[in-house]
């Protein structure tokens, strides 16, 4: 009779200070569906690790000697690993989550997160969604952007394969809203939501809804503040 019991999400601790890597290991250690592969103390070895273990998911610090979290994650990310980041700092400053979020991150938490959303944030990321801490998206969105679109202003070029009705979805990603408020926002179903969420993520070459916002503000889609 075959075992179908799912294979535990293989994390590797990619941290500088080994006493936090002690306190995230207990905390990964008592969920079942959990395994920690291997400890690194900087970004060097966090690549290096990376690729020979192949995790499903490093939890990785931004500052970090030889190599910084940032740079670690884009070098994961060029080697097209089938290993997903997610950056756990004390520095949620707005720099290092754009920095970090360009590198190909899938989620971005502060070191203060409480230990069941840590869990919950490792599954999320393991299942290929990302994760942003609320309290840092709202800064991004604070500093970037207002949520409203220049109605006056032509499609990005790297916009035009979207139709107006994803143009607008994305507007709404942009804002941090869930695929439920968009479809309470536009008054359509959250099924019809997620599939123009597929459809920009495809037509835009995008990993997740995280590398959306991005782009949202890169392209101007939504406007700066003045």
């Amino acid at each position: 009779m075959t075992d179908r019991t799912p294979r535990p999400v293989r994390v590797l601790l990619a941290d500088d200070q080994p006493l936090l890597r002690t306190g995230f290991r207990m905390v990964l250690g008592a969920e079942r569906d959990l395994d920690v592969v291997a400890e690194a103390g900087d970004g060097l070895e966090a690549v290096d690790l990376s690729r020979r273990l192949l995790p499903d998911v490093v939890l990785m610090d931004i500052r970090m000697p030889r190599m910084d979290g940032v740079t670690a994650t884009r070098a994961i990310v060029d080697a097209r690993l089938p290993v997903r980041v997610l950056i756990l700092t004390t520095f949620d400053l707005d720099e290092y989550v754009v920095g970090a979020l360009r590198a190909g991150a899938s989620g971005f938490l502060a070191k203060d997160v409480p230990a069941e959303d840590l869990v919950t944030a490792i599954r999320t990321v393991a299942a290929g969604e990302a994760v942003v801490a609320p309290r840092i998206l709202k800064r991004l969105l604070d500093r970037f952007a207002e949520v409203l679109p220049d109605p006056s202003a032509a499609p990005p070029r790297s916009l035009a394969a979207l139709t107006e009705r994803e143009r607008e979805v994305l507007v709404q990603v942009a804002r941090g809203l869930s695929n439920s408020e968009i479809a309470a926002a536009l008054s359509v179903s959250e099924t019809t939501i997620k599939t123009h969420v597929g459809h920009v993520l495809l037509k835009l070459g995008l990993r997740d809804r995280v590398q959306a916002v991005v782009l949202a503000y890169e392209t101007g889609l939504v406007r700066p503040r003045g």
